[in-house]
Protein backbone atom coordinates (compact mmCIF):
# COMPACT_ATOMS: atom_id res chain seq x y z
CA UNK A 1 0.00 0.00 0.00
CA UNK A 2 1.54 3.43 -1.03
CA UNK A 3 2.00 5.46 2.41
CA UNK A 4 0.13 8.38 1.14
CA UNK A 5 -3.13 6.78 0.82
CA UNK A 6 -3.45 5.40 3.90
CA UNK A 7 -6.28 5.79 6.29
CA UNK A 8 -5.08 5.65 9.90
CA UNK A 9 -2.94 9.30 10.45
CA UNK A 10 -0.41 7.80 13.11
CA UNK A 11 2.06 10.56 14.52
CA UNK A 12 5.47 8.45 15.62
CA UNK A 13 7.20 10.91 18.62
CA UNK A 14 11.32 10.81 18.75
CA UNK A 15 14.04 8.19 17.82
CA UNK A 16 13.76 7.43 13.84
CA UNK A 17 16.29 4.82 14.52
CA UNK A 18 13.78 2.27 16.84
CA UNK A 19 10.83 3.76 14.86
CA UNK A 20 12.21 2.15 11.75
CA UNK A 21 11.95 -1.17 12.22
CA UNK A 22 8.03 -0.86 12.06
CA UNK A 23 7.47 1.98 9.72
CA UNK A 24 6.90 -0.80 6.69
CA UNK A 25 4.79 -2.42 8.52
CA UNK A 26 2.40 0.30 10.33
CA UNK A 27 2.23 1.28 6.18
CA UNK A 28 0.65 -2.09 5.04
CA UNK A 29 -1.71 -2.14 7.74
CA UNK A 30 -3.13 1.21 6.72
CA UNK A 31 -1.12 3.90 8.37
CA UNK A 32 -0.15 7.52 7.03
CA UNK A 33 2.66 7.99 8.90
CA UNK A 34 3.69 11.41 10.55
CA UNK A 35 7.02 11.75 13.12
CA UNK A 36 8.29 14.20 14.84
CA UNK A 37 12.30 14.59 15.92
CA UNK A 38 14.85 16.76 17.67
CA UNK A 39 17.22 15.92 15.39
CA UNK A 40 17.61 14.51 11.84
CA UNK A 41 19.78 11.54 10.55
CA UNK A 42 18.20 8.88 12.18
CA UNK A 43 17.31 5.85 10.59
CA UNK A 44 13.50 6.12 10.30
CA UNK A 45 12.83 9.67 9.91
CA UNK A 46 14.62 9.16 6.32
CA UNK A 47 12.78 6.61 5.07
CA UNK A 48 10.15 6.53 2.41
CA UNK A 49 7.54 5.26 4.64
CA UNK A 50 7.50 8.36 6.08
CA UNK A 51 4.39 10.84 4.98
CA UNK A 52 6.06 13.82 6.76
CA UNK A 53 8.50 14.64 9.03
CA UNK A 54 8.31 17.49 12.03
CA UNK A 55 11.84 18.70 13.61
CA UNK A 56 11.39 19.98 16.97
CA UNK A 57 13.94 21.65 18.90
CA UNK A 58 11.94 21.94 22.45
CA UNK A 59 13.13 19.77 25.94
CA UNK A 60 10.76 16.85 25.08
CA UNK A 61 9.54 16.75 28.85
CA UNK A 62 8.50 20.32 29.02
CA UNK A 63 4.87 22.04 28.53
CA UNK A 64 5.51 23.63 25.62
CA UNK A 65 6.39 20.23 23.91
CA UNK A 66 3.19 19.10 24.98
CA UNK A 67 1.71 21.92 23.49
CA UNK A 68 3.36 21.57 19.97
CA UNK A 69 2.31 18.08 20.09
CA UNK A 70 -1.12 18.64 20.35
CA UNK A 71 -1.01 20.99 17.89
CA UNK A 72 0.51 18.51 15.46
CA UNK A 73 -2.20 16.09 16.66
CA UNK A 74 -5.48 18.54 15.89
CA UNK A 75 -3.99 20.00 12.56
CA UNK A 76 -2.92 16.77 11.20
CA UNK A 77 -6.02 14.95 12.29
CA UNK A 78 -4.17 11.85 13.98
CA UNK A 79 -5.64 8.55 15.17
CA UNK A 80 -2.55 7.04 16.68
CA UNK A 81 0.55 8.35 18.78
CA UNK A 82 3.70 5.78 18.70
CA UNK A 83 6.22 7.01 21.26
CA UNK A 84 9.23 4.78 20.07
CA UNK A 85 11.97 6.27 22.62
CA UNK A 86 12.51 6.15 26.32
CA UNK A 87 12.37 10.04 26.61
CA UNK A 88 8.90 10.58 24.00
CA UNK A 89 7.77 7.22 26.03
CA UNK A 90 7.99 8.68 29.75
CA UNK A 91 6.57 12.32 27.99
CA UNK A 92 3.47 10.44 26.67
CA UNK A 93 2.97 8.50 30.05
CA UNK A 94 3.68 11.72 32.10
CA UNK A 95 0.60 13.32 30.01
CA UNK A 96 -1.38 10.49 29.11
CA UNK A 97 -5.06 12.26 30.20
CA UNK A 98 -3.73 15.37 28.44
CA UNK A 99 -3.28 13.19 25.02
CA UNK A 100 -6.19 10.91 25.23
CA UNK A 101 -8.65 13.82 25.48
CA UNK A 102 -7.85 13.93 21.69
CA UNK A 103 -6.51 11.02 20.10
CA UNK A 104 -6.14 7.17 20.71
CA UNK A 105 -2.40 6.51 22.56
CA UNK A 106 -1.47 3.17 24.62
CA UNK A 107 0.94 3.77 27.08
CA UNK A 108 1.42 3.12 30.99
CA UNK A 109 0.26 5.77 33.33
CA UNK A 110 2.97 7.65 35.09
CA UNK A 111 3.25 6.02 38.10
CA UNK A 112 3.19 2.17 36.37
CA UNK A 113 6.11 3.78 34.31
CA UNK A 114 8.02 4.82 36.71
CA UNK A 115 7.95 1.44 38.19
CA UNK A 116 9.28 -0.18 34.95
CA UNK A 117 11.74 2.12 34.05
CA UNK A 118 13.59 3.10 37.07
CA UNK A 119 16.41 0.71 37.12
CA UNK A 120 16.05 0.35 41.15
CA UNK A 121 12.50 0.46 41.89
CA UNK A 122 12.28 -2.52 39.23
CA UNK A 123 15.02 -4.57 40.68
CA UNK A 124 12.98 -3.91 44.59
CA UNK A 125 10.21 -5.51 42.93
CA UNK A 126 12.33 -8.65 42.08
CA UNK A 127 13.83 -8.72 45.69
CA UNK A 128 10.31 -8.41 46.93
CA UNK A 129 8.18 -10.96 44.41
CA UNK A 130 11.02 -13.33 44.09
CA UNK A 131 11.59 -12.72 40.57
CA UNK A 132 15.45 -13.35 38.97
CA UNK A 133 17.87 -10.65 39.53
CA UNK A 134 21.20 -9.53 40.50
CA UNK A 135 21.68 -8.96 44.13
CA UNK A 136 20.92 -4.96 43.91
CA UNK A 137 21.83 -2.30 46.86
CA UNK A 138 19.89 0.80 46.70
CA UNK A 139 22.55 4.11 46.90
CA UNK A 140 20.22 6.55 46.89
CA UNK A 141 19.27 5.30 50.74
CA UNK A 142 22.76 5.00 51.63
CA UNK A 143 23.71 8.71 52.41
CA UNK A 144 27.38 8.79 53.90
CA UNK A 145 28.32 4.96 52.17
CA UNK A 146 29.05 3.25 55.51
CA UNK A 147 31.43 0.33 54.63
CA UNK A 148 29.18 -2.18 56.91
CA UNK A 149 26.58 -2.00 54.27
CA UNK A 150 28.29 -3.71 51.70
CA UNK A 151 30.22 -6.04 53.97
CA UNK A 152 28.11 -9.10 52.15
CA UNK A 153 28.50 -7.48 48.88
CA UNK A 154 29.83 -10.03 46.51
CA UNK A 155 32.44 -7.07 44.64
CA UNK A 156 32.82 -6.94 42.09
CA UNK A 157 29.88 -4.64 41.16
CA UNK A 158 28.40 -2.63 38.80
CA UNK A 159 27.17 0.65 39.48
CA UNK A 160 24.03 1.75 37.50
CA UNK A 161 22.22 5.16 37.27
CA UNK A 162 18.50 4.46 37.84
CA UNK A 163 17.28 6.01 35.04
CA UNK A 164 19.59 5.87 31.70
CA UNK A 165 19.60 4.14 28.59
CA UNK A 166 22.24 2.55 26.80
CA UNK A 167 24.42 1.76 29.36
CA UNK A 168 25.48 5.27 29.92
CA UNK A 169 26.59 5.87 33.17
CA UNK A 170 27.06 2.38 34.35
CA UNK A 171 30.90 1.81 35.66
CA UNK A 172 32.12 -1.52 37.06
CA UNK A 173 33.66 -1.29 41.27
CA UNK A 174 36.33 -3.33 41.87
CA UNK A 175 35.79 -3.24 45.86
CA UNK A 176 34.56 -0.78 48.21
CA UNK A 177 37.45 2.10 48.40
CA UNK A 178 36.85 2.21 44.31
CA UNK A 179 32.86 2.80 45.36
CA UNK A 180 33.79 5.89 46.97
CA UNK A 181 35.88 7.21 44.54
CA UNK A 182 33.47 6.52 41.60
CA UNK A 183 30.16 6.93 42.81
CA UNK A 184 30.81 10.96 43.15
CA UNK A 185 31.40 11.30 39.69
CA UNK A 186 28.56 8.78 38.02
CA UNK A 187 26.00 10.34 40.61
CA UNK A 188 26.58 14.16 39.53
CA UNK A 189 26.21 13.64 36.58
CA UNK A 190 23.65 10.84 36.31
CA UNK A 191 21.50 11.30 39.72
CA UNK A 192 20.90 8.72 41.94
CA UNK A 193 22.64 4.97 41.18
CA UNK A 194 22.21 1.72 42.64
CA UNK A 195 24.95 -1.43 42.70
CA UNK A 196 24.56 -4.05 40.99
CA UNK A 197 26.31 -7.59 41.53
CA UNK A 198 28.60 -7.95 38.74
CA UNK A 199 27.60 -10.60 36.18
CA UNK A 200 30.46 -12.00 34.79
CA UNK A 201 31.01 -11.91 30.71
CA UNK A 202 30.26 -15.71 29.10
CA UNK A 203 26.32 -15.96 29.24
CA UNK A 204 24.05 -15.29 27.15
CA UNK A 205 22.19 -11.86 26.71
CA UNK A 206 18.01 -12.01 25.96
CA UNK A 207 15.63 -9.72 24.57
CA UNK A 208 12.11 -9.83 25.91
CA UNK A 209 9.31 -8.13 24.26
CA UNK A 210 5.79 -8.12 25.33
CA UNK A 211 2.59 -6.51 24.87
CA UNK A 212 -0.21 -5.83 27.39
CA UNK A 213 -3.74 -4.75 27.50
CA UNK A 214 -5.39 -2.55 29.93
CA UNK A 215 -6.79 -5.57 32.09
CA UNK A 216 -3.14 -7.21 31.42
CA UNK A 217 -4.19 -9.80 29.03
CA UNK A 218 -0.81 -10.46 27.11
CA UNK A 219 -1.37 -9.73 22.96
CA UNK A 220 2.13 -10.90 21.61
CA UNK A 221 5.48 -11.73 23.07
CA UNK A 222 8.43 -12.54 21.22
CA UNK A 223 12.17 -13.50 22.09
CA UNK A 224 15.00 -12.53 21.21
CA UNK A 225 18.89 -13.82 21.79
CA UNK A 226 21.85 -11.44 21.46
CA UNK A 227 24.45 -13.29 19.73
CA UNK A 228 26.66 -10.27 19.16
CA UNK A 229 26.81 -6.76 20.16
CA UNK A 230 29.50 -3.62 19.79
CA UNK A 231 31.29 -2.21 21.86
CA UNK A 232 32.24 -5.89 22.66
CA UNK A 233 31.77 -5.51 27.06
CA UNK A 234 28.36 -4.63 26.58
CA UNK A 235 26.55 -2.17 23.82
CA UNK A 236 24.04 -2.16 21.04
CA UNK A 237 22.70 -5.60 19.24
CA UNK A 238 24.41 -6.13 16.04
CA UNK A 239 23.16 -9.62 15.54
CA UNK A 240 20.13 -11.31 17.42
CA UNK A 241 18.42 -14.25 16.47
CA UNK A 242 14.76 -14.93 17.51
CA UNK A 243 13.91 -17.77 19.83
CA UNK A 244 11.16 -19.50 22.08
CA UNK A 245 10.81 -19.54 26.03
CA UNK A 246 7.78 -19.49 27.78
CA UNK A 247 8.69 -19.73 31.00
CA UNK A 248 10.79 -16.10 30.83
CA UNK A 249 8.07 -14.91 28.82
CA UNK A 250 5.60 -16.05 31.87
CA UNK A 251 8.07 -14.30 34.78
CA UNK A 252 8.33 -10.92 32.29
CA UNK A 253 4.40 -10.70 31.98
CA UNK A 254 4.28 -11.27 35.52
CA UNK A 255 5.98 -8.58 36.50
CA UNK A 256 4.19 -6.12 34.25
CA UNK A 257 1.30 -7.44 35.42
CA UNK A 258 2.40 -6.22 38.94
CA UNK A 259 3.18 -2.56 38.01
CA UNK A 260 -0.77 -2.38 35.88
CA UNK A 261 2.08 -1.94 33.18
CA UNK A 262 0.23 -0.95 29.54
CA UNK A 263 1.10 -1.53 26.32
CA UNK A 264 4.80 -2.34 24.73
CA UNK A 265 7.73 -3.24 27.02
CA UNK A 266 11.26 -4.61 26.52
CA UNK A 267 12.68 -6.57 29.09
CA UNK A 268 17.01 -6.63 28.83
CA UNK A 269 17.74 -10.18 30.61
CA UNK A 270 21.44 -11.71 31.27
CA UNK A 271 22.38 -15.17 32.04
CA UNK A 272 24.63 -16.07 34.94
CA UNK A 273 27.40 -18.29 32.85
CA UNK A 274 27.83 -20.02 36.63
CA UNK A 275 23.86 -21.20 37.21
CA UNK A 276 23.00 -20.74 33.86
CA UNK A 277 19.65 -18.27 35.42
CA UNK A 278 18.20 -15.85 33.49
CA UNK A 279 18.10 -12.56 35.19
CA UNK A 280 15.87 -9.47 34.97
CA UNK A 281 18.13 -6.65 34.00
CA UNK A 282 16.08 -3.34 33.19
CA UNK A 283 12.54 -2.35 31.00
CA UNK A 284 12.91 -0.48 28.32
CA UNK A 285 9.72 1.03 27.70
CA UNK A 286 10.02 1.43 24.17
CA UNK A 287 10.60 -0.67 21.34
CA UNK A 288 14.22 -1.81 20.67
CA UNK A 289 15.96 -1.25 17.48
CA UNK A 290 16.68 -4.72 17.05
CA UNK A 291 13.16 -5.36 17.28
CA UNK A 292 13.03 -6.09 13.21
CA UNK A 293 14.09 -9.54 14.24
CA UNK A 294 10.51 -10.61 15.49
CA UNK A 295 9.22 -8.59 12.94
CA UNK A 296 10.52 -10.51 10.26
CA UNK A 297 9.95 -13.65 11.73
CA UNK A 298 5.82 -12.26 11.74
CA UNK A 299 4.79 -10.31 14.48
CA UNK A 300 3.92 -6.73 12.88
CA UNK A 301 4.51 -5.13 16.05
CA UNK A 302 3.39 -1.80 14.77
CA UNK A 303 0.00 -2.92 14.03
CA UNK A 304 -0.81 -4.67 16.97
CA UNK A 305 0.15 -1.13 18.79
CA UNK A 306 -1.95 0.52 16.39
CA UNK A 307 -4.73 -1.65 16.79
CA UNK A 308 -5.13 -1.74 20.34
CA UNK A 309 -4.88 2.25 20.78
CA UNK A 310 -7.97 2.21 18.31
CA UNK A 311 -9.77 -0.43 20.39
CA UNK A 312 -9.50 -2.59 17.24
CA UNK A 313 -9.57 -6.63 17.50
CA UNK A 314 -6.00 -8.52 17.31
CA UNK A 315 -4.94 -10.45 14.53
CA UNK A 316 -2.82 -13.88 15.18
CA UNK A 317 0.59 -13.77 14.04
CA UNK A 318 2.79 -17.05 13.56
CA UNK A 319 5.62 -16.16 14.59
CA UNK A 320 9.48 -18.37 13.38
CA UNK A 321 12.18 -18.77 14.94
CA UNK A 322 15.97 -18.92 13.68
CA UNK A 323 15.14 -15.69 12.12
CA UNK A 324 18.44 -13.63 12.57
CA UNK A 325 18.60 -9.69 12.27
CA UNK A 326 22.41 -8.15 11.40
CA UNK A 327 23.22 -4.28 12.04
CA UNK A 328 25.36 -4.85 9.22
CA UNK A 329 27.83 -1.49 10.58
CA UNK A 330 28.17 -2.61 13.70
CA UNK A 331 28.72 -5.75 13.27
CA UNK A 332 31.97 -4.87 11.23
CA UNK A 333 33.02 -3.04 13.91
CA UNK A 334 32.03 -6.35 16.71
CA UNK A 335 34.48 -8.05 13.65
CA UNK A 336 37.37 -5.57 14.21
CA UNK A 337 37.29 -5.94 17.63
CA UNK A 338 36.35 -9.25 18.80
CA UNK A 339 38.68 -12.19 19.39
CA UNK A 340 36.21 -14.21 18.94
CA UNK A 341 35.45 -12.87 14.95
CA UNK A 342 36.13 -16.40 13.54
CA UNK A 343 33.76 -18.73 16.13
CA UNK A 344 30.47 -16.81 16.35
CA UNK A 345 27.18 -18.62 15.62
CA UNK A 346 25.89 -17.43 13.13
CA UNK A 347 28.93 -16.97 11.28
CA UNK A 348 29.42 -13.78 10.68
CA UNK A 349 30.58 -14.23 7.10
CA UNK A 350 26.77 -15.52 6.26
CA UNK A 351 25.66 -12.63 4.67
CA UNK A 352 22.29 -13.60 2.78
CA UNK A 353 19.81 -16.10 2.96
CA UNK A 354 16.04 -16.17 3.57
CA UNK A 355 16.28 -16.26 7.20
CA UNK A 356 18.60 -13.54 7.69
CA UNK A 357 18.08 -9.57 7.80
CA UNK A 358 19.36 -6.59 8.38
CA UNK A 359 18.43 -3.68 11.12
CA UNK A 360 19.87 -0.67 9.12
CA UNK A 361 19.48 -1.82 5.49
CA UNK A 362 16.24 -2.50 3.89
CA UNK A 363 16.54 -3.03 0.01
CA UNK A 364 13.82 -0.98 -1.30
CA UNK A 365 14.52 1.54 1.13
CA UNK A 366 18.13 2.51 1.27
CA UNK A 367 18.07 6.15 2.16
CA UNK A 368 18.39 5.37 5.84
CA UNK A 369 21.06 3.36 5.32
CA UNK A 370 23.64 5.62 4.08
CA UNK A 371 22.32 8.73 6.22
CA UNK A 372 22.19 6.83 9.34
CA UNK A 373 25.56 5.19 9.17
CA UNK A 374 27.28 8.71 8.21
CA UNK A 375 25.55 9.98 11.37
CA UNK A 376 26.59 7.15 13.47
CA UNK A 377 29.74 6.91 12.18
CA UNK A 378 30.06 10.98 12.98
CA UNK A 379 29.32 10.01 16.58
CA UNK A 380 31.27 7.29 17.55
CA UNK A 381 34.20 10.04 17.35
CA UNK A 382 31.98 12.56 19.54
CA UNK A 383 33.98 12.57 22.76
CA UNK A 384 30.74 12.59 25.20
CA UNK A 385 29.66 10.17 23.56
CA UNK A 386 32.50 7.64 24.11
CA UNK A 387 32.73 8.88 27.59
CA UNK A 388 29.03 7.94 28.22
CA UNK A 389 29.43 3.94 26.76
CA UNK A 390 32.88 3.62 28.44
CA UNK A 391 31.88 3.13 31.57
CA UNK A 392 32.67 -0.29 31.67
Amino acid sequence: MNNRRGTTRILILGSGTQAFAILKGLTEAGGRLYIVVNKTGNYGDESKYIYKRYVCSIPVGSSAYLDYVKKLILSNKIDVVIPTGDITAGFASKYKKELEAITNISVPDFLSFQKGYDKNQLMNLCQEKGYPHPKTIDLSKCCYLEKSIFKDFPFPGLLKPNCTTGGRGMTKISNYDDLLRKYPIVNKEYGDCHLQRFVREGGRQIKVQLYVEEDGTLIASSVLDKVRWYPVKGGSSCCAITIKNDEIVRICHNVLKDIKWVGFADFDIIEDPDTSELLIMEINPRLPACIGASVCAGINWGEIIMRDAMGLGQKTYNYRINVVLRHLCLDILWFIHSPNRYNTKPSWFRFWDRNVHYQDFHFFDQKPFWIGTYHNIKKLFNPSFKRAKSGM
